[in-house]
């Protein structure tokens, strides 16, 4: 595979990305003339198929902090198993500094029920069903990183029963393991 190939497979790839932007914020850094004004973005970036990530840029203008934002989400791209392709497998809780949260797996039909920041991680992640509540704090960045400290401790079924050495249908028990099969197979 020669460079060229590379590029053009990387190009394909984000091409079918979603980029989330979930905030800006104006910083001002004080100077001998006056104020100094930058700008720090925060996105969110994810395939919608299970894969997401998030960044955080600063730059003078704002095309710039974006720009960088999303190229740090690309690099720092995660899996995250989803059953059925719309929803998590089990409730996890997240934490990251004061920002706290909870997610929630969902049926069919709830939709993204959760706050800004979160949504936004849903969102790009491809997530159609689920409950989430932060409970701490409201800062964007904290909310992120909890999300994804909970997304990261996520686990399918197949995962848990081979660490454990069972079998799938011991994990989760007769009628869900049929359907979580079949799932996989059609997938």
């Amino acid at each position: 595979m020669s460079r060229g190939d590379r590029q053009d497979r990387g190009n394909r790839e984000d091409a079918d990305l979603i980029e989330k932007l979930v905030g800006i914020n104006r910083v001002a850094k004080v100077v001998k003339g006056g104020r100094r004004f930058g700008f720090a973005a925060l996105v969110v970036v994810g395939d919608g198929r299970g894969r997401v990530g998030h960044g955080h840029g600063k730059a003078r203008e704002v095309p710039e902090a974006i720009r960088k934002a999303t190229e740090a989400a690309k690099r720092h791209l995660v899996r995250i198993p989803l059953r059925e392709g719309r929803t998590l497998h089990h409730d996890v809780k997240g934490r990251y500094g004061a920002g706290k949260v909870v997610l929630r797996a969902a049926p069919p039909g709830t939709g993204i029920i959760a706050g800004g920041p979160m949504r936004a991680v849903f969102e790009a992640m491809g997530v159609q069903d689920v409950v989430a509540k932060s409970v701490g704090s409201a800062n964007p960045h904290n909310m992120i990183r909890a999300t994804f400290d909970a997304l990261g401790s996520c686990a399918n079924p197949r995962q848990v029963a081979q660490r454990r050495g069972k079998k799938v249908s011991d994990i989760l028990g007769r009628r869900e393991a049929r359907t979580e099969e079949e799932a996989v197979e059609t997938a």
